[in-house]
Order: structure tokens, then C-alpha cells, then sequence
């Protein structure tokens, strides 16, 4: 006997039909209630998939620093980060993305799928100026679908309620972290030290 599920007629039976509202939430462009919370999100957590798997990134900055551009299309600027460019490499090899949106404070997060491209238009990129730093590029998503989940997944995890916060001394710092996965060749004190001025010169 096996426990893995391997059909969606399985699920199904697991868990039976959707709601009605279930249904009726997921619109194929941005209504204007989703884009008030575009607009109040200052973080965001882009999915792509390339051909080495998927890939999730977080993104974030001042809210609505994701514009919405009309209902069927929005903006992501590209911040300084790692240069990794792992979702960059998967958007120029397959479109499919999804944002998710969360609001600080709020239940409800937004999930948008859709298809990414990647400008570099310098009119697309002036829109997204900040302290006279222009992002290298942007992402433009076109909205194919788009659905706010409720509460409940924030409510249990107490995300928002500051008696949950989590010591951040509790876990290993960014410097250790580095340091044991070089092998013990990096010098993660030192790292530590640098972060918080590093962190604020590089945001943009």
C-alpha cells in the first residue's frame, strides 16, 4: 500500500470541492481592490522556472515600489542584489512567473501568475529612480491570473504579532553562516561587523 498521492483524482477525493468564493476570487487581471494591495505591498516573493528547476525570490522596497501599469500589467524593478540573476536567467528561458504580495499588518496576501519580460528601456528604468540610482532592469508581468488567499495562513503562523518575533541572536548570523559554508576560509566576524553600513550603501 502506497501513501503518496499520485492522481488529482486522489486529491479530489481528499479534500473534496472548492468553495464557490474559492472560485470566483481568482480574475484574469487586477480589479482595482488587488491593486490597492499592489500598491500598499512593500514586499514580494517572485517565482520562475527555468531549466534547472524553480526558483523563489524575495523582493522588496518602499510599497508599491511594483507599479501597476494597467490592469493587465506590472512593473518590478531589480534592485542590487547578489548578481546571481537567477530569476532573470529563467524569465529570458520561460516567461511563467507568479508574485505573491504580502502588507504588513494583513491577513490576506495576493497571488498574480502571469508572463514576465525583462526591459531595459531607459524610460521604463527612470520610473523606478531612487536616490539618483536607476534599477539595471525591470520586470514586466503580464497578468493572466490573479487571487487573494484569506487570513488563515498568517493567523496561525502569529506573523505579524510582535510577541512571536524571533531573537534574531537565537540564529546563526549571515557572517557564520558564510564562514562554515567556505569551510571555515571567510571571516564572518568581520562580516558581521560590516553588514549593517554594506546592507544600507548597496539597497540601490
Amino acid at each position: 500500500m502506497t501513501y503518496t498521492v499520485k492522481s488529482i483524482e486522489q486529491l479530489e477525493q481528499i479534500y473534496g470541492e472548492p468553495h464557490e468564493r474559492a472560485l470566483w476570487k481568482e480574475i484574469d487581471c487586477l480589479n482595482s481592490d488587488y491593486q490597492a494591495f499592489v500598491r500598499a505591498s512593500p514586499f514580494a516573493v517572485l517565482s520562475s522556472v527555468g531549466e534547472d528547476g524553480t526558483d523563489c525570490s524575495p523582493k522588496g522596497d518602499a510599497a508599491g515600489f511594483v507599479q501597476v501599469l494597467d490592469e493587465h500589467t506590472l512593473a518590478l524593478p531589480d534592485r542590487p542584489g547578489n548578481n546571481r540573476i537567477d530569476s532573470l536567467r529563467n524569465i529570458v528561458l520561460d516567461p511563467r512567473v507568479s508574485l505573491l504580495f504580502l502588507v504588513p499588518g494583513v491577513g490576506e496576501t495576493l497571488r498574480v501568475n502571469g508572463r514576465a519580460e525583462i526591459s531595459i528601456d531607459p524610460a521604463v528604468l527612470g520610473q523606478f529612480e531612487v536616490r539618483g540610482k536607476l534599477p539595471r532592469t525591470v520586470v514586466i508581468v503580464h497578468v493572466e491570473t490573479a487571487y487573494f488567499h484569506c487570513s488563515k495562513a498568517l493567523v496561525r503562523s502569529s506573523l505579524w504579532d510582535p510577541a512571536m518575533h524571533v531573537d534574531r541572536a537565537s540564529l546563526p548570523s549571515a557572517g557564520d553562516m558564510h564562514r562554515r559554508l567556505s569551510g571555515g576560509n571567510f571571516d564572518g566576524a568581520q562580516y558581521d561587523r560590516d553588514m549593517p553600513e554594506r546592507t544600507r550603501a548597496g539597497l540601490y
